[in-house]
C-alpha cells in the first residue's frame, strides 16, 4: 500500500512527515533540512526556485519572490487585512476579475493556490525520493479557524500539486494528536498555536484513544509575521527620522529589513538585546550611501508587540466559554508554532491558565507529526484512535431583510448534516435564491459569502405555502455542501454552490496543464544538470591525466586534446544535453591516447 504523507503547509515554513511503523518521522531534503521555507521565486531566466534556494536569492530578486502566501489563500484583494500588509510586500499583488488575489511574478499572474501548489510539489518530491515510490495521497493541515473558501483553496493547491487530500486536519488537532497519542487517562488540554501567519486555540478532551475537540477559536491574520512587521516599522521610522528617507519605496532595502527583523526577533528569545547593523542599506538621491545601526532590546520588542500578544487572550477565553470550562479546569497547555518561542508568550500563557505550558516537542514539526499519525489512522496502521473535530464558524442561510438563519452552529462536531424547511415570500414565486454564508453575525452583510444558487421551477402558489427543504452538510475536511429540494415536486434543482470566489474548474485545469509543462521543463533541466555533471567529472579527470602525460604526445595530438577540452569546458557551462553526451563519447575515445602514453611511460 502506498504511503499517505502528512504535510504541514505553513506561512513561514513547511514540512512533511510519514509514519514508520508506529513512529512519525520527518522527511528531510537532500541537504538534510527537515523544515523548508515557504518561499517561491522566479529567476531572470524564468526558472522556478522553491524553499531554501528561493530564500537565498530573495534579496537580489525581491519583486519576484513570494513568501507568506498562506495569508492570501481564499481571500479577496480588497480584504482590509490584505490591504494593511500590501505596502510591506516587496512583490506585487493585483485583483483578479472576480476580486480574488493574483501574485504578479515576471509579468505572469499566479493565484495563491498555485503558489502553494509549488511548495506542496517540492515537499512531495522530498517524500518520493525518501520513500522510493511515487506519493499521491496526503493529509494536509490547515489553521482551525480557516473558513470554507480557505479550505477549498488549500484543496485546490493540493490537487494542482498532484496530491489527493485524504483529509484536511486542523493544525491544533494534529498537534494534540502528536502530543497525546500515549494519553490513557482522560485529560482536558488546550493547544495554543501561534505560527507565522495564523493563531488558533483549541480545547480538547483526550483519553482512551478518543480525541474530542470541544471548541476552537482564533485569528487567521495574527502570527509571527506581524511581530516581524513591528520591528520593520520601528526600523523604517528610525531611518526616516535620521535620514528623511522612507524605505517603503526601496524594495531591496525593505527585504533586508524584513530578514533582519526576523533574525533579531529570534535572537531576542534568548538574548536581552541585539545590535542591528545594516551597512549600505540605501543610496540617497545625492549619492550618499546610508547605513542603519541601532540596538533593540527584548523589553522594546515586548512593548511594541504588546497588543499582538493581548489579541491572543480573547480567542482563548472564547474557546473556554464554548467548551464550558474554566482556566483552572485545563490539565495541560500545549504550545505550537514558532512564535511561541518568545518568552513573553510563555509568560502570557502561564498567567492565563495558571500553569507552565508544555513545549517539549518541536513547535515547527509537531503539526506534521500529527498529520502523519492521522495518515496512519486512515491506513489502519494506528488503531484504537478516534478523532472528533469541529467546525470553527457557523453556517447560515440568508432570509428576507438580509437576516441570517443559522443552519450549523460553530463548534459542531464534524462530519454533520442538518435540514430546515423554508418557504417563498411572494405570491406565485417560481424560484428561490439560496445564499450560503459563514460567520457569527445575525446580518448577512457582516458574514462571509460562500456562494449562491437558485432553486427553479417551483409551482406557482400563494406565498408561504411551498415547502423548500435546505440541507447543509460538512464533511470530515470541514468542506461545506448545500442542497435544496421543493417538497411538492420532489425535484432538486441546481444544488451545487457556485463559488463567489476561488478558482473555477477551468482555471484549475489550465493551472494543472501549466504545472505539468513546468514539471517537464524542470525534469529536462535536471537531466541537463546531470549530463553536464557527468561530462565535467570525466573532463576534469582526463585533463589531469593529460597535464601529467602531455609531453609524451605529439604536437598534433596535444592540439586536438586541448581543443576537445576547450569545447568540453564550454559545454559544461552552456551546452545542450546532446552536445554534452557527444563530447563525453569523444573524451572517452581520446582518453585512449593518454592511456597509451601512460603505458609508454611505464
Amino acid at each position: 500500500m502506498a504511503k499517505i504523507i502528512g504535510i504541514d503547509l505553513g506561512t513561514t515554513n513547511s514540512c512533511v512527515a510519514y509514519l514508520d511503523g508506529d513512529r512519525p518521522r520527518m522527511i528531510a531534503s537532500k541537504e538534510g533540512r527537515r523544515v523548508m521555507p515557504s518561499v517561491v521565486g522566479i529567476t531572470d531566466k524564468n526558472e522556478r526556485v522553491i524553499g531554501t534556494l528561493a530564500k537565498r536569492q530573495m534579496r537580489l530578486n525581491v519583486e519576484n519572490t513570494v513568501f507568506a502566501v498562506k495569508r492570501l489563500m481564499g481571500r479577496k484583494f480588497d480584504d482590509p487585512e490584505v490591504q494593511k500588509v500590501k505596502p510591506y510586500l516587496p512583490y506585487q499583488i493585483a485583483a483578479a476579475q472576480n476580486g480574488d488575489i493574483r501574485v504578479v511574478l515576471r509579468e505572469e499572474r499566479y493565484s495563491p493556490p498555485e503558489i502553494s501548489a509549488m511548495i506542496l510539489s517540492k515537499l512531495r518530491e522530498y517524500a518520493d525520493d525518501h520513500l522510493g515510490e511515487a506519493v499521491r495521497e496526503a493529509i494536509v493541515t490547515v489553521p482551525a479557524y480557516f473558513d470554507d473558501a480557505q479550505r477549498q483553496a488549500t484543496k485546490d493547491a493540493s490537487r494542482i500539486a498532484g496530491l489527493e487530500v485524504k483529509r484536511l486536519v486542523n493544525e491544533p488537532t494534529a498537534a494534540a494528536l502528536a502530543y497525546g497519542v500515549e494519553m490513557k487517562e482522560g485529560r482536558k488540554i488546550i493547544v495554543y498555536d501561534l505560527g507565522g501567519g495564523t493563531f488558533d486555540v483549541t480545547v480538547l478532551h483526550v483519553g482512551e484513544g478518543v480525541f474530542e475537540v470541544l471548541s476552537t477559536s482564533g485569528d487567521t491574520f495574527l502570527g509571527g509575521y506581524d511581530f516581524d512587521q513591528r520591528i520593520v516599522e520601528w526600523m523604517i521610522e528610525g531611518f526616516k527620522s535620521e535620514h528623511g528617507v522612507d524605505l517603503c519605496e526601496d524594495p531591496m532595502a525593505l527585504q533586508r529589513l524584513t530578514e533582519e527583523a526576523e533574525k533579531a526577533k529570534c535572537d531576542l528569545s534568548s538574548a536581552t538585546e541585539v545590535d542591528i547593523q545594516l551597512p549600505f542599506l540605501h543610496t540617497a538621491a545625492d549619492g550618499n550611501v546610508l547605513h542603519f545601526q541601532k540596538q533593540l532590546t527584548r523589553a522594546q520588542l515586548e512593548e511594541m508587540t504588546k497588543d499582538l500578544i493581548e489579541r491572543t487572550e480573547t480567542p482563548c477565553l472564547d474557546a473556554l466559554k464554548e467548551a464550558k470550562l474554566r482556566p483552572e479546569e485545563i490539565d495541560e497547555v500545549l504550545l505550537v508554532g514558532g512564535q511561541t518561542r518568545m518568552p513573553k508568550i510563555h509568560e502570557k500563557v502561564s498567567n492565563l491558565f495558571n500553569r507552565a505550558p508544555n513545549a517539549s516537542l518541536s513547535p515547527d514539526e509537531v503539526v506534521a507529526f500529527g498529520a502523519s499519525l492521522q495518515a496512519g489512522i486512515l491506513q489502519g496502521e494506528v488503531k484504537d484512535i478516534i478523532l472528533l473535530d469541529v467546525t470553527p464558524l457557523s453556517l447560515n442561510i440568508e432570509t428576507q431583510g438580509g437576516v441570517c438563519v443559522p443552519m450549523i452552529e460553530r463548534n459542531s462536531t464534524v462530519p454533520t448534516k442538518t435540514s430546515k424547511i423554508f418557504t417563498t415570500v411572494l405570491d406565485n414565486q417560481t424560484s428561490v435564491e439560496i445564499h450560503v454564508l459563514q460567520g457569527e453575525s445575525k446580518m448577512a452583510s457582516a458574514n462571509r459569502s460562500l456562494g449562491k444558487f437558485d432553486l427553479r421551477d417551483i409551482p406557482p402558489a400563494p406565498r408561504g405555502l411551498p415547502e423548500i427543504e435546505v440541507t447543509f452538510a460538512i464533511d470530515s475536511n470541514g468542506i461545506v455542501n448545500v442542497s435544496a429540494v421543493d417538497k411538492a415536486t420532489g425535484k432538486a434543482q441546481n444544488i451545487l454552490i457556485q463559488p463567489s470566489s476561488g478558482l473555477s474548474e477551468g482555471e484549475i485545469e489550465r493551472i494543472l496543464k501549466r504545472a505539468e509543462e513546468s514539471r517537464e521543463e524542470e525534469q529536462k533541466l535536471l537531466e541537463l544538470v546531470q549530463v553536464r555533471g557527468r561530462l565535467q567529472s570525466l573532463y576534469y579527470q582526463q585533463k589531469r591525466s593529460y597535464e601529467e602525460f602531455k609531453d609524451l604526445l605529439g604536437s598534433e595530438q596535444r592540439g586536438e586534446m586541448e581543443e576537445l577540452f576547450k569545447r568540453a569546458d564550454e559545454a559544461v557551462r552552456s551546452g545542450s544535453a546532446n552536445d554534452c553526451n557527444a563530447l563525453f563519447d569523444e573524451i572517452e575515445e581520446a582518453s585512449r591516447l593518454i592511456s597509451s602514453a601512460t603505458l609508454m611511460k611505464g
